[in-house]
């Protein structure tokens, strides 16, 4: 990888592991990634992030029906909260977005924008 797309995954990397929305699974990913930096593993460690990735990014679909199901409704804090997540997963889909916007969501996207100069 180039030593510009390194940098540029390293911090996104941090970023994502710092991020409140990101779950456990991937920051411990983040975490075994960042590690592995300049180390034999490092190519390994950078296909094992970009899969976690694109196993937890949700799409606005996802979003969606997780905002309009009973989990949703207990992880967001009640049926308001809830119903204004699927209000907002509404919108950013009629506004072209494929993907949630949650801080995790986002940087993951940014990644996944490039998977080919990573891998």
């Amino acid at each position: 990888m180039k030593e510009n797309v390194k940098e540029f995954l390293v911090g996104k990397t941090k970023e994502l592991k710092d991020a409140g929305t990101c779950c456990a699974e991937l920051k411990e990913v983040c975490g075994e990634f960042l590690a592995a930096v300049g180390t034999d593993n490092e190519d390994e460690a950078a296909r094992k992030l970009m899969a976690e990735i694109e196993e937890d990014i949700i799409t606005v679909d996802g979003l969606i029906a997780f905002a309009n199901s009973e989990r949703g409704v207990q992880v967001f804090g009640g049926a308001e909260k809830a119903k204004e997540v699927a209000a907002h997963g509404e919108a950013i889909k009629a506004a072209g977005a494929k993907y949630c916007d949650c801080a995790a969501c986002a940087i993951c996207e940014e990644i996944l924008a490039k998977k080919d100069e990573i891998l």
